[in-house]
């Protein structure tokens, strides 16, 4: 069974990944997000679930440390998982994850998110280059990312 990695960073870029749990019975899943009091609970819903840091961009210096620890640990838990493909809704938890797939040959599906129907969003100006497919859920998008799949609406 194919090993396919779910990684989102908490709120709405995890619930629209969530959308995708139909997905989990086909393949052998692990899901990623951020620790915080909302995604604790998870773990009693989930047998493949594992946590990075929750950082805020708004505490720039220790967002700093908190992204170099999520890094790291994420090239960990890809050794550890080893999976075929990555599937994101974003946003900068999912990057460097995305650009250790490509290091190591796998796939990257990059979905984009719902909340943007007219603006690029950091973390999919940052994987599109590298993203095997590039999903979009407003035709509108398709106008910013060319290569991109028009997939609908997530929900």
């Amino acid at each position: 069974m194919k090993k396919v990695l779910f990684i989102s960073s908490t709120g709405g870029h995890l619930n629209e990944l969530l959308q995708l749990k139909p997905l989990f019975n086909k393949y052998q899943y692990y899901l990623i997000t951020e620790k915080t009091k909302s995604t604790i609970s998870l773990k009693h819903k989930y047998q493949h679930l594992s946590f990075l840091v929750y950082g805020s961009k708004d505490h720039l210096i220790s967002f700093l440390f908190k992204f170099t620890f999520n890094i790291i640990k994420s090239l960990y838990l890809f050794i550890k998982i080893r999976p075929q493909v990555v599937v994101t809704t974003g946003t900068h938890t999912a990057v460097p994850m995305c650009y250790i797939a490509k290091l190591f040959r796998r796939k990257v599906i990059f979905i984009e998110t719902f909340a943007n129907s007219t603006t690029k969003t950091l973390a999919g100006k940052l994987v599109y280059p590298i993203a095997d497919h590039f999903i979009v859920q407003w035709e509108s998008m398709l106008e910013l990312y060319p290569k991109a799949i028009f997939g609908g609406w997530i929900y």
